[in-house]
């Protein structure tokens, strides 16, 4: 899981080059056009035909390809349940580096984006999102003990200490807003290389959500490594609320529609806490009552 492009998310990434692969576990080929070639909606399109095509880049637990092959995370499973509720069963997705995501999605290769992508302004001039699927704190993950004892960006700048984010991520620019120099700043390609940095002693903290890094973490126990308690980062004065959703290109207004209803059935429901909790979500990342796209947007 930008305020400026982002890259937070080709965690344990496996290249684009890996092809696509269906929710189910099916191959499916990649393709460089719209699903929606034949034209009409992306939503009559999908719905008649059966299908549609998603992205994702590879990040846990918010979108990512299992070594069965098949796509699993929050956001795939997520979409899967809404699509079906409005008449798509199959689903199959494409896995890109997370910076090209957007492009992509506005190049036709696919028709919606299920990455867990943070709701920024600067995103939002580029493609539409969904009304917000989960709300996150950021984080860091630190040697084991935390012997710097830092908690927020503003502590990573008084001690001067190195920290790691990922390429063109959000927490790249939380961290600069925090006061941490550009220069202490190191962008990573993906989850794996910041643990690795980490324990390396290349930096001393790695920057992320709380939900990948105590993923990150628990797979990895043998790794010396701690998460510090989630934290809400600032910027220009004011806290940042984090909150990811699905994304759509800005004229795809009837499948953007459809699919927030019903996701926001499963909000109510308690369907989504079923589906997103074996990925490390709770109630408490159900966005706040009143949270909206539009203010995320303007933010």
């Amino acid at each position: 899981m930008t305020q400026r492009s982002w890259s937070r998310r080709d965690f344990l990434r496996r290249t684009a080059a890996a092809g696509a692969v269906a929710l189910g576990g099916t191959t499916a080929l990649a393709a460089c056009t719209s699903t929606n070639a034949g034209g009409g909606s992306v939503l009559e399109s999908a719905r008649s035909s059966g299908t549609i095509r998603i992205g994702i880049a590879g990040e846990e637990p918010y979108g990512f390809t299992g070594t069965d092959g098949r796509v699993t995370g929050e956001a795939p499973e997520v979409a899967r349940a809404v699509l079906q509720g409005i008449g798509i069963r199959d689903v199959q997705a494409e896995q890109v580096d997370f910076g090209s995501l957007i492009p992509a999605l506005n190049a036709n290769r696919f028709d919606m984006v299920c990455a867990g992508m943070n709701i920024t302004p600067q995103r939002c001039q580029q493609a539409a999102f969904s009304v917000p699927d989960y709300a996150a704190l950021t984080a860091f993950l630190v040697p084991r003990g935390n012997p710097e004892g830092v908690t927020t960006f503003p502590d990573i700048a008084a001690k001067n200490l190195k920290l790691a984010v990922l390429g063109a991520a959000v927490e790249q620019g939380y961290a600069e807003a925090g006061g941490v120099p550009a220069g202490n700043i190191s962008p990573f390609d993906d989850q794996n290389a910041l643990l690795q940095a980490v324990t390396a002693g290349r930096v001393y903290a790695a920057a992320l959500t709380d939900i990948s890094l105590k993923w990150l973490a628990g797979k990895n126990p043998e790794a010396g490594v701690e998460v510090t308690p989630g934290f809400t980062p600032t910027q220009d004065g004011r806290p940042v609320v984090s909150a990811g959703g699905f994304v759509f290109r800005q004229g795809d207004n009837d499948l953007r529609q459809a699919f927030d209803t019903e996701l926001q059935n499963l909000h109510g429901n308690g369907r989504w806490v079923q589906i997103a909790s074996p990925f490390g979500f709770s109630d408490a990342n159900l966005p706040t009552a009143g949270l909206t796209t539009e203010q995320l947007c303007s933010a």
